[in-house]
């Protein structure tokens, strides 16, 4: 009788420790996402980088007063099963808000969007992405964008950015991006900085890699300041134009026939640079160009790898072609 009182002792004794756990959880749950302060419901900006994961922003939501605990926050949304539902960007947020309210604002109602444009994209892809990213109709932004100028970047867009905005911040990015220095030792390549962007631009299409631009610019210049005609693939494609069945601006394979078609941007046919840029240049390809790199070659070609073959003249050109495309 003795050791059954002593067993139903025991046994209540670790209910009553399991209760207690479970009722102190409960508390630290529930202080662990209550709001930090109901009293101050004054909007803050908090910015989600992109990449960050759930423990960065739950560290610096508690760092910056918006939630209690960073564990707590991050339990939730591993509970809410909405961590790859959070967006990078701005978010308007309050210290009144519990740490539900927050995590579910972290996956909506963004204030600013990014956005990254690559280089060598022309205007109108441009266009089509902020019209996937911020809903902005493409031939709105193109009323606005100056091809070669809309400096490719990642930018923090504010969601309800007009497209003349949009295209102003892209300009005002090429304009802190690129050197002073640049628009100085301009006067070196015998062109002006508006004809350095438009062989930039092509030289950014034509190009693979940083090290193989300035060659490429080099042979470029040389064969405009001999009055032949460029004869580059990209102001071909530019020309061309959108390709319904490959869905994209870039034909992949050009025939005889295309090299034929009446353009001024079809260097095959005429000699001198096309009239206005071709896409939007990186800064390694303006650079490639107001910095060539001298060489005693005429001719370049990529193999089906991407790795650059030059010439110094056509016979030599046209044994490369036939060991690296044929």
């Amino acid at each position: 009788m003795k050791s059954n009182n002593s067993f139903v002792l025991r046994f209540t004794l670790l209910l009553l420790v399991i209760g207690i756990g479970i009722g102190g959880g409960i508390l630290w749950w529930q202080d662990a996402v209550a709001p930090v302060d109901t009293r101050d419901p004054s909007p803050r900006i908090f910015v989600v980088h992109r990449g960050e994961g759930v423990k960065s922003i739950a560290a610096r939501l508690s760092q910056e007063r918006f939630i209690r605990s960073s564990t707590g926050f991050f339990l939730l949304v591993k509970f809410m099963r909405i961590e790859r539902d959070l967006e990078a960007g701005d978010f308007r947020l309050n210290s009144a808000m519990d740490a539900r309210a927050i995590a579910k604002e972290l996956t909506h109602g963004i204030l600013d969007v990014w956005v990254t444009t690559l280089e060598g994209w022309r205007v109108e892809e441009i266009a089509s992405k902020l019209a996937k990213d911020l809903n902005i109709p493409e031939t709105e932004f193109l009323k606005y964008a100056r091809e070669g100028y809309m400096f490719p970047d990642t930018y923090l867009i504010p969601r309800d950015a007009t497209p003349a905005a949009i295209a102003a911040m892209f300009r005002t990015t090429f304009d802190v991006k690129v050197p002073p220095q640049f628009h100085i030792d301009v006067k070196k390549t015998g062109l002006s900085f508006d004809e350095v962007i438009v062989l930039a631009s092509i030289v950014e299409r034509e190009g693979r890699t940083d090290e193989d631009r300035p060659v490429i610019a080099g042979i470029l210049l040389k064969r405009l300041k001999a009055d032949w005609p460029l004869q580059t693939d990209a102001t071909l494609q530019y020309a061309l134009g959108y390709q319904v069945y490959e869905k994209t601006w870039w034909k992949k394979v050009l025939t005889n026939d295309d090299k034929k078609i009446a353009s001024p941007y079809n260097t095959y046919l005429h000699p001198n640079l096309p009239p206005k840029p071709i896409a939007n240049p990186g800064l390694a390809s303006i650079k490639a160009v107001i910095y060539p790199e001298d060489s005693n070659y005429w001719y370049y070609l990529h193999d089906p790898r991407g790795s650059a073959h030059y010439a110094r003249t056509i016979e030599e050109h046209e044994q490369n072609i036939a060991s690296y495309l044929r």
